[in-house]
């Protein structure tokens, strides 16, 4: 069945969101892929060199991940408690059109001192160009800085429409676990104004 968060066709390539901040991940370090689909940010991340935990429900998802250097998959469901990852596990926290708001606190206590939170998912307003529609899977406006921004050094965040891939409100946030500034990576020759 084809909904919102499965496809007829899976996006392959990573979000744009992703690609401009995953360099700020240190290098080498392991990385939570939460919710990873077929693991297109999972692949990104092995590829730099990272070793990546991908985690999904979706057993048949996963599948594609089988074998993949630097890859390893864990079906699990997510939503059912408690968090399975320990205190200052990962490094890297990847989250793309995914919503469970009870992970907030477990996601700033999964990060390790400098490490990174890329979060990019739906939020209100998108019910009306497509799914999700129920208001439990989408963010309200500043959400997302409300529920990370005390307990993670906010980075960046966006919060409006995309066209692409496919026209959807949405919300991004990239927060790192330590109180120092955070160089930031140049724009991409199309993000400049």
């Amino acid at each position: 069945m084809q909904s919102f968060d499965r496809p007829t066709i899976a996006p392959r390539e990573p979000s744009p969101w992703v690609l401009r901040f995953a360099g700020l991940i240190p290098a080498g370090e392991p990385v939570l892929d939460v919710a990873c689909g077929t693991g297109r940010h999972a692949r990104l991340l092995a590829a730099r060199g990272h070793r990546v935990t991908a985690v999904d429900l979706d057993n048949d998802a996963l599948g594609n991940l089988a074998g993949v250097p630097g890859i390893q998959v864990l079906q699990k469901d997510l939503e059912i408690p408690p968090w399975p990852f320990g205190p200052a596990s990962f490094a890297g926290i990847v989250i793309t059109n995914y919503l469970h708001r009870a992970h907030f606190p477990a996601l700033a206590a999964t990060l390790r001192p400098g490490g990174v939170l890329i979060i990019e998912t739906f939020a209100a307003g998108n019910e009306r160009l497509g799914r999700p529609r129920n208001p439990a899977f989408l963010l309200a406006p500043g959400e997302l800085l409300a529920a990370l921004g005390g307990a993670l050094q906010v980075v960046a965040y966006e919060h409006g429409t995309d066209e692409l891939p496919r026209p959807a409100v949405r919300q991004r946030l990239v927060a790192v676990r330590q109180a120092e500034p955070v160089a930031l990576p140049a724009p991409r020759p199309q993000e400049r104004p």
